[in-house]
């Protein structure tokens, strides 16, 4: 007699040999229709041989697709995030109420035939037969896991999708022949535990354990006996019995489960009358997928996470290898999200500006010496509903990485001119002519063919009074345009964009820095991240480090776990320790008591630049502590909006400047991602002043004595970016003054200078 396998099934001999008929009776069962001619039958016979020995001799299963969790550096969790909302658990896992309930609706002679059940086929054959549709399906819970795997291993390819279930003889060839196969190699109890895991219960929940928290926010191992029938019942048709959307329907089926569990000896016919009255008792959950359920404003630097797995290629060779492994998920990412720093940028920004406001705001914090980026928001909340304020677009880095392709950054791009003159040999007393107006020098040598003023193309300064010689400290403080130009027209526009380079400094669109005088002002656009991560290099005494966003990847694969390469900061040196110490110096002296002044932290060491462009469309801060580097952007994603007569976050101004709005935002969120942390040093450069003619310079006309706000009387009073007259950051040209008209392909900047602070 042959040997019988544990679970009461046929063995895989006596599987085969049944097959030939099994498999076109199945066949017919499946196409509804009534048992062909014995000639007809012979045909398909001999087709179907043909057809099964053609088939691969193993099922290929594909990891199932999972939730992938997104942690912050602390592990606590930031999202969850998938292509199927899964979460495999082992049978012990799931409670027998459920396991039996399954079975008893699903195939309730699971435990006592093979692949295939025979006497199900042929009775559902007979009743299919007579009434002439298919009213009855023989399909057993094997070959349903089967079917099952087809569908997911199509993944979302409708294509791939509608072949895996179209109803062919075909296809029921493969679902026999693999389902004899499975039955050998998994047996009975893991069959069961693998269907539970990958059957869609509807509610875009797939498997029990998702199943059992959407509806009723609990573990798959604490459902009840009602709870299970209900879930075992949504199988058959998930539409038709959700109920979500049809209690009655949902109710109805449940019933039913629960009387076919007593009819097969599973559950008591008392039990199953009270499960029968109970109410549905659901407490669904809603679905939480994607960077929009993110904490703390974090679903830009989530976006940004996802977006470095599927584009970098430490993830996979290639971007369909790197979505596959995406879309299958499992994964448990760490990133070095800090929910401190995080906090306090999402606080500042609620503070600063409000999401309803014309124009946004994004900040991101990232650690000198290591790359990582701790902290990434934006005034805009994530998501896709424009009457919400929703955006999907990330401001805060380039576009291959968020879809927004930055800003021009006005003055804070000078320091990047001034680090190259610093590192050709240029003193940090270096002086220029620097007059009110300049024709831009010509030639201007570039990394290849000069650069010539073939128009000539001139740039003024803010007004008629400000004028040189100025020395480097000053000119940084007033952020003079035609010293700057004077600059790069004595060094030449290859140390510029060299320098970029080193610091990573490109256009958002991925494009070199050109080499142009008008880089000298601030007119590329650039992304918050890269200016932090710029900055972080003065920081980190000239050692530029790559940002990254990921510090582990495990993945979980059946019953294990295993862990995955990521990315790494590689850090390279892009200017000597002097160069890096001396711009801090520059810097520092910005927020003590320069243009930055409304931004300065007044407990520890720090740094920055203000900057704003032409028709105040675009407002930045940019600075640093030894420990922190942070960039604020202020602005209209669209450039269509003039910050003048405007208000921002509850606030009126007549003119946004770098200092008065992006300023305080930095301010705030750097205090708080800073506080209770140590407070390094820079390392001190002395710069002395020049003896100055005229020590009393801040009475002179045009320079503003007024605190900053100007009366539109002084000439066009310098006011809040005045290094001797309005040092907090008032006005920038009181209203007065002459407009300067500026040469295509510049912007203006603060106080209506090109990239004026």
């Amino acid at each position: 007699m042959p040997k019988k396998r544990s679970g009461g099934g046929l063995s895989s001999t006596q599987q085969a040999a049944k097959f030939l008929g099994v498999s076109v009776l199945a066949g017919a069962v499946m196409a509804g229709i009534a048992l062909p001619a014995v000639g007809a039958l012979g045909l398909a016979a001999k087709g179907s041989v043909e057809s099964f020995d053609e088939l691969p001799a193993n099922l290929k299963t594909p990891p199932l697709s999972q939730r992938t969790t997104i942690l912050d550096a602390d592990g606590g969790q930031i999202a969850t995030v998938y292509s199927r909302d899964r979460t495999v658990v082992d049978l012990k896992d799931i409670s027998p109420y459920m396991q039996k309930a399954i079975v008893a609706i699903e195939d309730s002679r699971f435990y006592e035939h093979g692949a295939v059940d025979l006497k199900g086929v042929l009775r559902a054959l007979n009743k299919n037969a007579r009434s002439g549709e298919v009213s009855e399906g023989a399909s057993t819970l094997t070959q349903q896991y089967v079917k099952n795997v087809f569908v997911e291993e199509a993944g979302d390819d409708p294509t791939k999708v509608a072949q895996a279930t179209q109803q062919t003889l075909g296809r029921k060839i493969a679902e026999l022949k693999f389902a004899i196969q499975v039955e050998e190699e998994l047996g009975k109890k893991k069959i069961l535990e693998n269907y539970l895991n990958i059957t869609f219960f509807g509610q875009q929940a797939y498997g029990v354990e998702a199943a059992a928290q959407r509806y009723f926010s609990k573990a798959a191992k604490d459902l009840n006996l009602q709870e299970s029938a209900l879930l075992a019942g949504i199988v058959q048709s998930p539409s038709r019995y959700d109920p979500v959307n049809d209690e009655a329907e949902a109710t109805k089926r449940r019933n039913t489960v629960l009387a076919r569990m007593a009819a097969v000896g599973d559950v008591s016919q008392e039990e199953a009358d009270k499960a029968a009255k109970a109410p549905l008792g659901l407490k669904v959950s809603k679905p939480k997928n994607g960077c929009i359920t993110a904490v703390n404003d974090a679903g830009f630097f989530c976006n940004y996470v996802k977006n470095v797995f599927l584009n970098d290629p430490v993830f996979g060779k290639d971007a369909k290898t790197r979505a596959k492994l995406w879309n299958q998920g499992g994964l448990t990412i760490r990133t070095t999200l800090e929910p401190q720093a995080q906090a306090s940028v999402h606080q500042s920004l609620q503070d600063h500006i409000n999401a309803s406001d014309e124009v946004a705001a994004a900040t991101t914090l990232v650690e000198p010496g290591s790359g990582k980026i701790v902290a990434m928001g934006q005034s805009k909340p994530y998501g896709s509903n424009a009457k919400e304020h929703e955006t999907e677009i990330n401001y805060s880095v380039d576009y291959a990485m968020g879809t927004s392709a930055g800003f021009p950054t006005g003055s804070t791009f000078k320091p990047f001119v001034a680090a190259a003159a610093l590192e050709e040999g240029r003193p940090a007393t270096q002086e220029y002519p620097s007059p009110y107006e300049l024709t831009v020098p010509s030639p201007i040598q570039t990394c290849g063919k000069p650069y010539t003023n073939e128009d000539g193309a001139k740039i003024p300064n803010e007004n008629e009074s400000e004028k040189g010689p100025y020395q480097l400290k000053k000119a940084m403080a007033l952020s003079v345009n035609t010293y700057f130009i004077e600059m790069v027209a004595d060094i030449g526009l290859c140390p510029v964009t060299e320098m970029a380079e080193k610091l990573h400094v490109r256009q958002g669109s991925g494009k070199q820095m050109p080499q142009v005088p008008s880089i000298a002002l601030g007119t590329e656009s650039v992304s918050p991240l890269t200016m932090a991560s710029a900055y972080a290099a003065f920081a980190n005494r000239g050692m530029y480090c790559t940002p990254v966003a990921i510090e582990a990847v495990t993945q979980r694969v059946g019953d294990t776990s295993k862990s995955l390469q990521v990315p790494k900061s590689a850090c390279s040196r892009a200017m000597s320790e002097k160069t890096a110490d001396t711009i801090n110096a520059l810097l520092k002296g910005v927020v003590d008591s320069g243009t930055g002044q409304q931004a300065g932290l007044g407990d520890r060491d720090n740094a920055g630049k203000t900057g704003t462009t032409d028709e105040r469309r675009n407002a930045w801060f940019v600075g640093y502590t030894p420990n922190l580097s942070g960039a604020v952007w202020v602005g209209s994603a669209t450039q269509q909006v003039k910050m003048q007569n405007i208000t921002i976050g509850g606030v009126y101004h007549d003119l946004v400047y770098g200092a008065d709005t992006p300023g305080p935002i930095w301010k705030d969120a750097m205090t708080g991602a800073l506080s209770g942390k140590e407070a390094g040093s820079f390392v001190p450069v002395h710069i002395p002043d020049p003896k100055e003619k005229d020590e009393d310079d801040g009475d002179k006309p045009g320079r503003g004595n007024d605190n900053g706000n100007g009366d539109g009387n002084s000439n066009g009073g310098n006011g809040g970016d005045g290094f001797l007259g309005g040092l907090t950051g008032g006005g920038n040209d009181g209203g007065g003054g002459t407009e300067p008209t500026f040469p295509d392909g510049f912007i203006r900047g603060n106080g209506n200078g090109g990239g004026r602070g």
